[in-house]
């Protein structure tokens, strides 16, 4: 993969991006008051008080549990966490700013540094984080046209919920790069339990900064700010786009302008917002009615211990432990819930049977999930790790036929019954009976003389034809190769 582009005038450039990606935290309640923070389906403005409204005299509270899960992905992410923070208030007027300012950090956020680990091409590279800090949230603005006029009404809901904010250091190089990071970033919130990060939902929210250097020079270019992108894809085109855009202005001799640009999907394109020549003076100031926090080492210590073994220590042991594949252990590893599942099922199964298992989750599972749409996981369903480990269980035991099997799976997932209820409900039982067997064979035999002849001619495919029929005579209960034998010797007898 080439980080750098050539355009027509066969000068290279190389693209600097750094994102600054806002991620909602799944708390009890708001940031600075007792407000219920899910909002999302709820009637515009009906999770609201004096606090979050900004009514004069209204005092905030720290809410410990954001406190908790900003350091808890901080140290998922490898940052430093100080012994100090504070929070700030960063200065300006905007319609969806209640007081007019908002809670936020500035000089002593939670988190410094820090890395995350993306891969690209089956190239795995860091990419390294500038700090991760905890604010408030901003109201909604819903911009209303009814034919007549054009006008904007105010929710209040999702003013002063927790947001935390990762801003990286100018470390990628491509829209592919920053999709990575971004699906990365939002697995590693998942397992954490602290976010879901969907950004069609606004629980994450991205803005990227882009700028072109000639190749081989230190200095970085004029950068560019592009907002509105409500998907990873979003982001990787309006990146890609810019990255055109910049080039063929630098090509032509004109001078890249700092500024905001916003991305229309639309279109796929990147329009000018506003200028931004000189970043803004928000005139922040330490925030008065909130002291200064002291982070303990042992409160430190306590969160680490509360980390789960996270998705790239998960992916390389799913490999080293049970034999996966890469790709059949990124599947398996891409939730926390899955990836839980997967190893209940191999508990319920038998080690033994761990490849199996996972044949059984990235194949008729998957496809039974990918039927449901959308990013639909087991605990979506009725089927659980004991349907899955249950039913590989059944089919090592020969007690049904992997063809019985999938009709199983698929009654589970209708009804939730466990396998071995269905399989005895239904009389699904393999029959390894030899004398049913043989009944059928023979009756397959004297039904199909074109394919007897063909056997005996030397074409050994007939015979999968001809256990194929007995296979449908016996509703797909016989077992395959006991039927295949059975054949065998009658076929073989007759051609001496």
């Amino acid at each position: 993969m080439t980080t750098q582009t050539r355009t027509q005038s066969g000068t290279q450039y190389e693209a600097v991006i750094g994102l600054e990606v806002h991620i909602q935290l799944k708390t009890r309640s708001k940031m600075f008051c007792s407000c219920d923070r899910e909002y999302f389906d709820a009637e515009p403005n009906s999770h609201v008080c004096p606090v979050c409204l900004g009514m004069p005299g209204m005092l905030p509270v720290i809410n410990q549990e954001a406190v908790a899960d900003t350091i808890l992905a901080g140290l998922a992410l490898g940052c430093d966490i100080p012994a100090y923070a504070k929070f700030d208030r960063k200065n300006y007027p905007y319609p969806d700013l209640m007081k007019g300012y908002q809670i936020s950090q500035y000089d002593q956020p939670f988190c410094h540094n820090g890395t995350l680990e993306i891969e690209v091409d089956g190239v795995r590279r860091p990419v390294h984080l500038e700090r991760i800090h905890l604010e408030e949230d901003t109201a909604r603005l819903l911009h209303r046209d009814n034919g007549i006029e054009s006008y904007s009404l105010l929710d209040v809901n999702r003013a002063g919920s927790p947001l935390m904010e990762l801003v990286t250091k100018p470390d990628m190089h491509s829209g592919e790069e920053a999709h990575a990071f971004l699906r990365t970033l939002r697995q590693v919130m998942r397992y954490l339990g602290i976010a879901d990060a969907d950004m069609d939902k606004g629980g994450m929210r991205c803005d990227a900064n882009v700028s072109l250097r000639p190749a081989g020079q230190v200095e970085l270019g004029r950068k560019v700010e592009v907002k509105n992108m409500n998907s990873f894809r979003s982001v990787q085109r309006a990146i890609e786009f810019e990255i055109e855009r910049q080039s063929k202005r630098l090509d032509a001799g004109e001078r890249i302008v700092q500024e905001t640009r916003g991305y229309v999907d639309a279109t796929s394109e990147t329009v000018s917002q506003r200028s931004k020549e000189e970043a803004s003076d928000y005139r922040y100031f330490p925030e008065p009615d909130l002291p200064p926090m002291h982070i303990a080492p042992e409160t430190i210590e306590a969160l680490r211990a509360r980390l789960p073994e996270l998705p790239a220590a998960r992916l390389a042991r799913f490999q080293a432990q049970y034999g996966l594949t890469a790709d059949e252990a990124r599947i398996l590893t891409e939730s926390r819930s899955d990836g839980d599942a997967f190893e209940e099922a191999v508990r319920i199964a038998g080690a033994d049977h761990a490849r199996t298992v996972a044949h059984w989750f990235t194949g008729d599972v998957a496809k039974h999930l990918n039927a449901l749409g959308g990013e639909a996981e087991l605990g979506d369903t009725k089927v659980t790790a004991r349907h899955i480990g249950e039913l590989v269980r059944l089919v090592a035991a020969n007690a049904v036929t992997p063809a019985t099997a999938k009709d199983v799976l698929d009654v589970a997932f209708e009804s939730g019954e466990l396998p071995e209820a269905i399989v005895d409900a239904r009389g699904l039982r393999q029959v390894t009976d030899a004398g049913a067997i043989e009944e059928i064979a023979q009756r397959v035999l004297a039904a199909n003389p074109k394919a007897v002849d063909d056997y005996r001619g030397g074409k050994q495919s007939a015979i999968g034809f001809l256990v194929g029929q007995v296979m449908r005579e016996m509703k797909g209960r016989a077992d395959a190769n006991a039927a295949a034998e059975t054949l065998r010797r009658h076929l073989d007898a007759g051609a001496e």
